[in-house]
């Protein structure tokens, strides 16, 4: 067991409940060997920069064995390295050096489904129906003449039916792609399997894990018919068959033994989609620990609808006594650069929005906004690679160079969420702007005008995005008002919000298209953009303040 001691202020027990965590898309954030993807050596030439950001933990989407066929979730080994980000140890090392600069290490965790290249799926197409093998996954006869129909009428999150035939006639269950075939959560191998799996990365150090499609897993036996002509990401009523089901919380019970049982306990994060007032349950004592706040990264950037998610994230978490968590972007959805530009400024659609006249000064204004609000709310945050140097969604990238699934399985009608996935810029005027040691091109082309978001770029300007979140994460280290949970909202005029924190600690953000007085006897300490010359606050701008 990895025991190297934490050096960050959150180094305690409870450290998740505060903690700012910095999302790594490791295809795509440094590549260190040259060869236009990036890897675990780029990630570790890169720490010094994440702890001097001034996030609390990394967590690293999967970058375990994989074809690749969803950008890393469909895995073929839970317990390896994919050999294009490096090894094993490479990934110990990797751990230990975050650590020693105070940083947690978070890793994904994939337990829906596995690649269809995994040894125990390839085992069960070898095998025959109804064998040990078979009961691992889902498979099921067809219906119809001769079977020939798939077993249910369920539509795959990538476009198509969630059912593929296999060559002896059955059919096997993907709520993805078909390469990502479900496990059977009612198969004991299946549940210790990944008991087994957790203790291992624990042991190797990490520090906890996020749960990818945490309110899937567990299926009605029955696989009843579900009657709709689409794909829905959550359960828009009672007993769905295959979302939000109350199974899934003995797993999570039985995960969070393993991980109260380490020395120094370890933590998971829910990606849940689920309806309003069900996220506590996931949240319980005996379950996990955090769940991303989807509510708060689909919500338009609207004062009246800003404030009703985020009262009931902390009324709805607090009857579970959990953190809440505020999050922007992530690799599965537009950079919210991109979105606030929009007319429309919310998350719309299931997959994503696409194709929208953008204004991306506004964007701008508006992210740099939204990003210190998020950062003055009570609880923890999620900060996506990039975010923090203002990149915006790429729109025009090359048909030619899409990978998502999305992509193909729509027919060419969804470009996917490539977009939010192009290789960071770290320096220079041209691409690959320092994303590969040998000037390689990266496995995303990268837009030209990226050259002033690059971090050194950042860098350089002390109004810049970088400088921003910087300034933001130490005032949220060093000021005690901002490491309480205290939290009340204050009298303000319509379309605005203004809320205290601690004691005397106020936010105050302006949505209305003119000017607002600040509050009296106040003094700012951070601000999104400057300030008006009479003491007013700007348009799409957030301040934050102390009490004279």
């Amino acid at each position: 067991m990895n025991n190297t001691p934490r050096t960050n202020d959150a180094a305690n027990d409870s450290w998740w409940r505060t903690a700012v965590i910095y999302q790594v898309y490791i295809r795509s954030f440094a590549d260190g060997d040259g060869d236009g993807t990036g890897d675990i050596a780029g990630l570790r030439s890169r720490l010094q920069y994440l702890a001097h950001v001034g996030v609390d933990a990394i967590w690293i989407n999967p970058w375990y064995p994989s074809p690749l066929a969803d950008g890393g979730y469909d895995v073929s080994d839970f317990r390896d390295i994919h050999p294009t980000y490096g090894t094993l140890d490479e990934a110990r090392k990797l751990i230990a050096e975050a650590h020693e600069l105070g940083l947690r290490v978070i890793l994904d965790i994939v337990p829906n489904h596995t690649s269809d290249q995994h040894t125990w799926f390839q085992r069960a197409l070898a095998a025959a129906p109804g064998s040990p093998e078979r009961t691992r996954f889902l498979f099921r006869d067809g219906r119809g003449e001769n079977g020939s129909l798939p077993p249910n009428d369920w539509h795959a999150a990538f476009g198509g039916p969630t059912w593929t035939r296999t060559p002896d006639g059955q059919w096997y269950l993907h709520l993805f792609a078909p390469e990502q075939p479900d496990l059977n959560w009612d198969n004991d191998e299946v549940r210790a399997e990944f008991e087994s799996i957790l203790r291992f990365w624990f042991d190797l150090g990490v520090d906890g894990f996020r749960i990818d499609v945490a309110h899937g897993m567990v299926k009605d036996p029955a696989l009843p018919d579900l009657g709709l002509t689409e794909f829905s990401v959550i359960a828009h009523e009672d007993n769905h068959p295959h979302w939000d089901r109350d199974g899934v919380h003995d797993i999570f019970r039985s995960w969070r033994a393993i991980a109260d049982s380490y020395p120094d306990p370890r933590v998971f994060v829910a990606e849940a989609h689920v309806r309003p007032g069900r996220l506590p349950d996931y949240l319980r004592p005996d379950e996990l620990h955090t769940a991303f706040n989807f509510d708060f990264l689909k919500c338009a950037f609207e004062a009246g609808k800003l404030r009703e998610v985020i009262d009931r994230t902390i009324t709805d978490l607090a009857s579970v006594g959990a953190p809440a968590t505020w999050v922007l972007s992530n690799h599965d959805e537009a950079r919210h650069v991109t979105r606030y530009g929009r007319a429309n400024t919310g998350v719309t659609t299931p997959i994503r929005d696409q194709g929208h006249p953008t204004d991306l000064t506004l964007g701008t204004h508006r992210a740099r906004a939204a990003a210190l609000l998020m950062l003055a709310l009570p609880g923890g945050a999620y900060i996506y690679q990039g975010e923090e140097l203002g990149l915006h969604e790429v729109e025009d990238l090359p048909e030619s160079a899409l990978q998502d699934p999305t992509w193909e399985r729509s027919g060419h009608t969804v470009r996917g969420r490539d977009g939010c996935r192009v290789p960071l810029p770290w320096t220079g005027d041209t691409p690959p702007f320092g994303f590969s040691t040998s000037g390689a091109a990266p496995w995303l082309p990268q837009p030209d005008d990226w050259k002033s978001y690059t971090a050194e770029a950042n860098q350089a300007d002390r109004t810049s995005m970088l400088q921003l979140y910087r300034s933001a994460l130490r005032l949220r280290r060093t000021n005690p008002n901002l490491r309480t949970e205290e939290f009340r909202w204050l009298e303000c005029q319509a379309d605005t919000l203004l809320f205290a924190r601690g004691n005397g600690l106020l936010c105050a953000v302006n949505l209305t298209d003119q000017p607002i007085p600040l509050p009296d006897a106040t003094s700012p300490l951070l601000a999104s953009g400057p300030l008006d010359d009479a003491g007013l606050l700007p348009p799409d701008t957030t301040v934050l303040l102390q009490r004279d």
